[in-house]
């Protein structure tokens, strides 16, 4: 199981996108699990080296550097999630999963 995680400012949208995505996973027999958290607990987390992939949600991109420092030091892979792919709708739910599989 691969598990990737949104890093958002207060982690409520993101917690919508996470399981819906989750749930295209598993209808396309993927076997990658997304969570989502708030920001502020944003570099603990990573710090944990729970997850393999970390994406930051586009309301949260002012805190990208200082997260990557930390997923940097995991040796984890970090990315923005571009507007497009953060959207609960099903073309942006495809957009979020393209993503992580393609970074994952």
């Amino acid at each position: 199981m691969k598990k990737a995680l949104i890093i958002c400012a207060a982690g409520m949208s993101s917690s919508l996108i996470a399981k819906k995505t989750t749930k295209y996973f598993e209808e396309q027999g993927m076997d990658i699990e997304l969570d989502a958290i708030s920001t502020s607990q944003g570099n603990k987390t990573i710090e944990k080296d729970e997850f393999d992939l970390y994406l930051v949600s586009p309301q949260a991109k002012m805190y990208f550097d200082s997260l990557k420092k930390v997923a940097d030091k995991k040796d984890k892979p970090i990315i923005n999630i571009p507007p497009q792919a953060y959207v609960p709708i099903p073309m942006g739910i495809e957009k979020m999963a393209k993503l992580v599989e393609d970074n994952i």
